[in-house]
């Protein structure tokens, strides 16, 4: 069925970031990247009013021709300016949110980032009649990872890298007919393969910051212990959000359990206290005299010249104990002074 101008505007104006009027010619591909760089970092789909009648007498001219094409039939045009920039960019996209949200895998700058900053380069080469080798786009975004091993700054030399590759093996796609649903299946995969590692790295940076919030209000409230009223205030204003809550609402809960559970929050192991009593090997109910003990212990084994033979281990562990006796200590000498 032949497109309409008409029908793709309205689809460009009401979801155009989200590639609603891609979708609806065919181009799975540009909808894809528009989805997940929101309408190609809002540029893209400003340029494309412009762009719009071009897209649409090219999918009735496929439709015309019965949307069959051979790759090898006719050369394919050569990369513009737009395009190729457009991968580097893209590129480094990929390539950054990979390093945000995955960098902790130790196998990230040999198999990971690259393959980000591939699928990236790819997307893009793959955007309207064009695609381009995935397989050697991937391949020299691999060497290119392991000669920039370790730089933050690694993704831009590997999306140019593989940009070029891309370039340098441009060809047409293979049009073939297609339902709607497959097509649908295909985006939901690649946009749940994109959004699942950002998914993850939000969860992870909410809870190390809530252990961090955590430990500012305690810090806060134990720098006043030695006024117990102002101790109390704070306490008042940091359940007063509660307090308002019940006001407009009526409430169901005692104050005095909303009380506790902020007792509990405030009194709560944070992160490196957790690690602290995993390195004496001592549980949370442990008294002072308990990490003393294992302190000293420990403090023993791992000294420096009761071990010549592994002496950079020694060093290692040493430091990592007594900063954990002394984490430890403070905590409970702030326990003392309440």
């Amino acid at each position: 069925m032949a497109k309409k101008l008409m029908i793709t505007y309205a689809l460009w104006a009401m979801g155009g970031p989200l590639g609603l009027h891609h979708i609806y010619l065919g181009r799975d591909s540009h909808a894809l990247l528009w989805i997940l760089t929101f309408g190609g970092f809002g540029i893209g789909w400003a340029r494309e009013f412009f762009r719009i009648p071009s897209y649409v007498s090219e999918a009735n001219r496929d439709v015309e021709k019965g949307r069959v094409r051979h790759p090898g039939a006719t050369p394919p045009p050569p990369v513009g300016l737009i395009r190729f920039v457009g991968q580097i960019c893209v590129g480094v996209y990929f390539g950054s949110v990979a390093l945000i949200s995955l960098s902790s895998l130790s196998f990230f700058y040999f198999l990971v980032l690259p393959l980000s900053v591939a699928a990236g380069v790819h997307l893009v080469s793959s955007v309207g009649q064009q695609t381009s080798n995935l397989h050697k786009t991937l391949i020299t975004c691999v060497i290119t990872s392991s000669i920039f091993y370790g730089s933050n700054l690694s993704p831009l030399p590997i999306s140019i890298a593989g940009s070029v590759t891309s370039a340098q093996h441009n060809t047409l796609k293979p049009l073939r007919p297609e339902p709607l649903g497959p097509r649908l299946y295909r985006l939901s995969l690649g946009v749940l393969a994109f959004s699942a590692p950002l998914g993850y790295c939000v969860f992870h940076n909410t809870t190390a910051t809530l252990y961090y919030i955590s430990d500012c209000i305690a810090a806060l409230i134990d720098f006043f212990w030695f006024f117990p009223w102002l101790k109390g205030v704070l306490e008042y204003f940091l359940l007063l959000p509660y307090r308002l809550l019940c006001l407009l609402t009526g409430g169901g809960f005692y104050e005095e359990s909303w009380r506790k559970m902020l007792e509990i929050i405030l009194n709560e192991f944070s992160k490196k206290e957790m690690e602290a009593l995993k390195i004496l090997s001592l549980p949370e109910e442990a008294s002072l005299e308990e990490i003393t003990r294992s302190y000293r212990e420990l403090a023993k084994v791992w000294h420096p010249d009761h071990n010549p033979k592994r002496q950079e281990e020694a060093q290692q562990m040493f430091i990592q104990i007594q900063e954990a006796y002394e984490i430890l200590v403070d905590r409970h000498k702030t326990k003392r002074r309440k």
